[in-house]
């Protein structure tokens, strides 16, 4: 799915590259046979937004947006297990997915980055794409309300994304599981992490991913993802924030 490729690029850490290409990124999604038209109109307004502003304002607009708090984390796993031990081995099972299917990662990437998986489903055929991306659709989806209640562009992507996975979401019930809960990202909020948490330094977390798919990447074998039932998921993801 090229479409996954693309929204893979627009989510990860807005690069030169990226930024100088926005005219035909927005052409791509215009002519994609496979997004709805919801999905068209806000993919291409948020290549709008900021094709308006100057890279840095992205850049900055961006860590702001995703390196403070956990709230929108675009880890995956950071919603579904938190920092319970789960986590680590749920994540040495998705890089053994990758690696069974011929993925070589440039850059020392947490596996359960969200602009990384997408890349790594662009590759495995439509059918297993919407699988997997149905199987996290209650994740993209409660990223997505926290985003609009955040009134940030950002949303338009995961919305896409349930697009994309024709994923069953009722977006009314997500925004009303999230409507009391208070943001991780004000100085308060932040500054109580600092006092309950000590600081601890893991793999190499910089933006950017530089992601080669070697010539035998599987594309169509389906090779099932460990992820959890949806429903109490959500509940708990919504809850944990």
């Amino acid at each position: 799915m090229e479409n996954l490729k693309v929204i893979s690029r627009l989510l990860d850490y807005p690069t030169e590259t990226v930024y100088e290409h926005l005219n035909d990124i927005k052409q791509l999604i215009e002519t994609d046979p496979l997004l709805g038209q919801t999905a068209k109109n806000g993919l291409v307004e948020f290549i709008e937004h900021f094709a308006k502003q100057e890279l840095l304002e992205w850049q900055s607009y961006y860590d702001g947006l995703f390196e403070r708090g956990r709230a929108v984390s675009l880890l995956l796993f950071e919603h579904i297990h938190g920092e319970s031990r789960d986590r680590g081995q749920a994540m040495i099972d998705l890089q053994q997915t990758y690696k069974e299917a011929g993925l070589e990662i440039g850059v020392k990437e947490l596996p359960d980055y969200i602009p990384l998986f997408l890349e790594f489903l662009s590759t495995q055929g439509d059918d297993n794409a919407r699988s997997w991306l149905q199987d996290v659709s209650h994740i993209l989806a409660l990223l997505a309300a926290r985003l609009q209640k955040r009134d940030s562009v950002y949303q338009h992507l995961f919305l896409a994304l349930l697009d994309v996975a024709q994923a069953e979401i009722d977006m009314a019930d997500v925004q009303a599981q999230i409507k009391s809960e208070e943001r991780d990202d004000t100085p308060k909020a932040l500054d109580k992490v600092w006092e309950e948490e000590m600081v601890t330094f893991g793999p190499d977390q910089s933006c950017g991913t530089d992601i080669r798919p070697t010539a035998k990447q599987s594309k169509q074998n389906d090779v099932p993802i460990g992820f959890v039932d949806a429903a109490p998921k959500h509940q708990n993801a919504a809850q944990a924030q």
